[in-house]
């Protein structure tokens, strides 16, 4: 049985397959990426590396075998391409006979325009008659500590969600997720709403960065309206600021507030503090 990876080399894939690496055999693990060169340092630790594009079905073909376990993914493209992408995985694990798909989608509880492709993609999987886990990640603490420098250079946090709170978690949390429900048994047709086990809300982050950098850092609350533009001036692409702002909006209606426990039950260990991301993102 083996243990295939698409998006193999992005930020969430490397950290699943270093995880694998740390449970099964290498051997046993196949890294699907783009680019094989990204990939060198993997096979030369006996990973099978697969070249395959989500926008190029034909790659897909015989990528798959019988009873794999697979990890989709999502791409990173918004819109119907990115279903049509999603598809192509899915019917390849199909027709091969895979023992389960996993993919990593977002919370049910969301709203915004963000999750259309997801709730298009799971109903693909659902159709398709695989065995599936639903992965609905939460946000990732990444998605605000990778680009602090604009937040300390402004000395505040700009956001459009109110007091609404995020159950976000480290990209490794979910990866050790992700690796839980592909080593292990009875995740068959299963859904796991994940995030983080602490809560927190943008004047809390605020404080924490002025805690943490002994500097003011303060929570400018805008409007939805207001934040895309200030995105768009930023550089952007509107359709891009919208699905941000989207995203804050939903935010301050509590949708990503997530209290299930999954992330916790699957990996067995607490997530990780929004703090422990933050000092760590400025160690640098």
């Amino acid at each position: 049985m083996r243990i295939v990876v698409t998006g193999a080399t992005g930020k969430l894939g490397r950290h699943v397959v270093e995880q694998l690496l740390e449970k099964v055999p290498a051997e046993r693990i196949t890294a699907v990426v783009r680019d094989r060169t990204r990939a060198a340092d993997l096979a030369a630790r006996g990973v099978g590396v697969a070249v395959a594009d989500y926008g190029a079905p034909e790659t897909f073909d015989g990528l798959f075998a019988a009873g794999d376990r697979v990890l989709l993914i999502s791409g990173s493209e918004i819109g119907e391409d990115r279903v049509r992408q999603h598809r192509t995985v899915i019917d390849a694990a199909r027709e091969a006979g895979a023992a389960l798909l996993a993919y990593t989608s977002a919370p049910g509880s969301l709203t915004a325009a963000l999750a259309d492709d997801h709730r298009a993609t799971e109903e693909v999987l659902l159709a398709s008659g695989l065995p599936y886990s639903l992965l609905r990640n939460g946000w990732y603490h990444e998605n605000y500590t990778e680009n602090l420098a604009p937040v300390l250079e402004r000395g505040a946090v700009v956001a459009a969600a109110g007091e609404g709170r995020v159950s976000s978690a480290s990209r490794a949390d979910y990866a050790a997720a992700a690796v839980a429900v592909l080593t292990g048994e009875g995740h068959e047709n299963t859904t796991y709403e994940l995030g983080g086990d602490e809560a927190w809300s943008f004047a809390e982050y605020a404080a924490e960065l002025s805690r943490q950098t002994g500097k003011e850092i303060v929570y400018d609350s805008v409007s939805p309206e207001a934040l895309e533009g200030i995105l768009a001036g930023a550089g952007l692409p509107a359709p891009f600021a919208a699905v941000l702002a989207g995203v804050d909006a939903s935010i301050a209606q509590g949708e990503l507030e997530i209290t299930t426990g999954d992330l916790s039950r699957l990996t067995g260990r607490p997530t990780t503090p929004l703090a422990e991301a933050v000092a760590a993102a400025l160690k640098g």
